[in-house]
């Protein structure tokens, strides 16, 4: 796009062309950074659900003043010529349009409470995706909830809609970043897209939704190591840069790799013989996610693990000691991308109370098949209540990895 944007910014200026574009990124946030980084100064338009149903990015259309596309493949060396300079005369769709008597119809905010009653009512899989769409575009965090039940029960009269399941999907995603998430947002987000893609295998923005999370292996690039330059550029330019409500980290960070690339291992287990108390209250809240879910033999994951202090004990770091340091027990055969021993940074506060996540990659031997569960184990210092005891703790985690042999 900043080709395009380069291009085409002296013919906007000079009232020969309207630019506007439409993205499918999950992150809007994102995309304004990007913008304003680009100095992009049109209109973007929020797709995340992919309701456009493109299966490729980027597609450039050029649509004349009647309203006609044009051109589905344009180019920017020719678009002057084949395009701004061409006196287009109106089709016959164009005359209706532009001879009716009727005022142009312009888009409008739909009602989504009318369209929940509607699939009450009605109880159809069309009635139901035309809801949930509604309540993802327009209706912000609050609908989220009410979408991810319509897409589910859209999808029980209509299972092998693909674009459905990768929808709920994205609802899922949008839910864990928001102040609703329920457990296991993350991961059913993943199986969501994971389900989609093997009903079309062939749908890029689907495969790239899970590429962004998922192996070095599998990525066709670094989705996201474009948001520290963009940030400096933009201060340096005297502006504020757009605020990111979910900081791009680890696999969204990840550069594509073409070899399982294992790092020396120089650090012995800090509990061999597991003599640390464990963490029996729950003090931290673990959840894990794995992408892909599943694995082929001899293929490799990425395990996401985020561990937060529990609200409801009002638990919190304690900063002033060891940070938290997480283990990997690595099976014979099986190899680990990075140490072994992960250390997650301590927060410049005495105390926090954020969520810590660690990512890293596994890949599994050839010979692996079933369900198979990785051992992994957190050390963290960890306080109770605003004055309460601090403890230097463990908990036990078992990554449960569910070997496929069937291609993906």
């Amino acid at each position: 796009m900043p080709v395009w944007h380069n291009k085409t910014k002296d013919w906007v200026a000079a009232g020969k062309l309207v630019v506007l574009g439409i993205t499918q990124e999950q992150h809007p946030d994102r995309c304004r950074l990007f913008a304003q980084w680009q100095n992009f100064d049109w209109p973007i338009l929020w797709d995340p659900i992919n309701i456009l149903e493109s299966t490729a990015v980027p597609i450039i259309i050029a649509i004349d003043e009647h309203g006609i596309v044009r051109s589905t493949h344009p180019r920017p060396e020719t678009l002057e010529a084949e395009f701004l300079n061409v006196a287009f005369l109106p089709d016959a769709v164009g005359e209706a349009i532009t001879n009716s008597n009727n005022a142009a119809q312009q888009p409008t905010r739909p009602d989504i409470a009318a369209l929940q009653q509607q699939a009450q009512q009605e109880k159809t899989a069309g009635a139901q995706l035309e809801f949930a769409d509604a309540a993802i575009l327009w209706g912000g965090t609050t609908e989220v909830t009410t979408a991810i039940d319509a897409y589910s029960n859209a999808l029980i009269q209509a299972p092998d809609d693909g674009g459905a399941l990768f929808r709920r999907g994205v609802a899922y995603r949008i839910r864990y970043d928001s102040e609703r998430r329920q457990p296991d947002d993350f991961q059913k987000a993943v199986l969501s897209w994971e389900q989609a893609l093997d009903k079309n295998p062939n749908q890029y923005i689907w495969r790239r939704r899970i590429q962004q999370y998922g192996p070095r292996l599998e990525k066709p690039y670094s989705f996201y190591d474009w948001v520290e330059q963009a940030r400096k550029e933009i201060v340096a330019r005297g502006e504020t840069p757009v605020t990111l409500i979910v900081d791009p980290q680890g696999a969204e960070l990840a550069r594509p790799a073409l070899a399982f690339a294992v790092a020396p291992e120089e650090v012995k287990s800090p509990d061999p013989a597991g003599r640390i108390q464990r963490d029996t209250d729950g003090l931290i809240v673990p959840e894990i996610i794995l992408v892909p879910s599943r694995v082929r033999p001899g293929g490799s994951t990425r395990v996401h693990i985020a561990l937060a202090p529990n609200s409801e004990l009002r638990a919190h770091w304690n900063n002033e000691s060891e940070p938290l340091v997480l283990w990997v027990e690595c099976p014979d055969g099986w190899k680990v991308s990075q140490s072994r021993h992960v250390v997650a940074p301590l927060d410049g506060q005495p105390t926090s109370d954020e969520t810590r996540r660690i990512d890293f990659e596994v890949q599994i031997p050839h010979d692996a098949k079933g369900s198979i569960q990785l051992q992994v184990f957190a050390l963290y210092n960890v306080c109770e209540d605003k004055d309460g005891v601090c403890q230097y703790l463990r908990q036990d985690l078992l990554i449960p990895i569910q070997v496929n042999s069937e291609p993906q």
